[in-house]
């Protein structure tokens, strides 16, 4: 009966301290995220605090909006490093991107110049207005042409919501899934917090990201979590290992 009433922790209490995060917009001037490289050092040091021991920032690389290529992405990377070597040596700051599931997407696979997360795994996302066309032929080239896609918080696409077999057809296409850490303490609100205590009960959770863009979402770690299922959120968490 004690158990009902268990106080939550602390999401920030539950990343250790050798944590690998794989998605963040920590690199300055270069999408959404951190606007210059003093915003940059800001988060980069609270993600530290938290016990982020290795960043795999994941700059945008949607067409039309944030037109991202290796190089303009390696470009802040490096304008990054230049200021603040030792900081981006503490958090092993490395980078990858979070690619827009469209047509381009094919090319750059087929062009082998996708900035991966690791080896071949390539993050992904969809817009939060609606599904792309043609998503899972684009998964099924992706697969064929050798990546493991990893889709960015499927908690958040809420026209999903309410169609749970979607999901389901996701992790049967090959799809690994990535939790943003921030829905489990409600953070983009509470039918967002549902979708992820559910797919996290259902073993659906592959790996966590931070999504980090800005301050406060550094300050939100140091809320209480609202989800049931903590031993399945911290298995996903410890997943991430296999990215050191």
């Amino acid at each position: 009966m004690l158990s009902i009433f268990k106080k939550k922790p602390l999401l920030a209490s539950l990343i250790p301290n050798t944590f690998c995060d794989i998605h963040s917009h920590c690199l300055p001037q270069i999408d959404d995220g951190a606007q210059d490289i003093n915003e940059s050092k800001t988060l980069l040091l609270g993600m530290q605090k938290l016990g982020f021991s290795k960043i795999i920032t994941t700059p945008h690389t949607f067409p039309g909006l944030w037109d991202n290529t290796p190089a303009t992405i390696t470009g802040a990377y490096t304008a990054l490093y230049g200021q603040e070597p030792e900081l981006c040596n503490l958090v092993e700051l490395g980078f990858a991107s979070e690619y827009l599931i469209s047509k381009p997407l094919i090319k750059s696979a087929e062009e082998n110049t996708l900035l991966c997360i690791k080896d071949r795994f390539v993050l992904v996302e969809m817009s939060y207005l609606n599904p792309p066309l043609g998503l899972f032929d684009i998964l099924f080239q992706l697969k064929a042409l050798g990546y493991f896609p990893i889709l960015a918080h499927p908690e958040r696409y809420f026209f999903y919501h309410d169609t749970w077999r979607v999901y389901e057809k996701l992790k049967e296409a090959g799809c690994y899934f990535q939790l943003n850490l921030l829905s489990v303490v409600g953070y983009y609100g509470t039918s967002v917090t549902k979708i992820a205590d559910k797919l996290l009960a259902h073993n659906m959770i592959d790996f966590v990201g931070s999504d980090i863009h800005h301050k406060r979402h550094v300050d939100a770690f140091y809320r209480k979590i609202k989800i049931k299922s903590q031993t399945a959120l911290e298995k996903a968490i410890h997943a991430n290992q296999v990215f050191v």
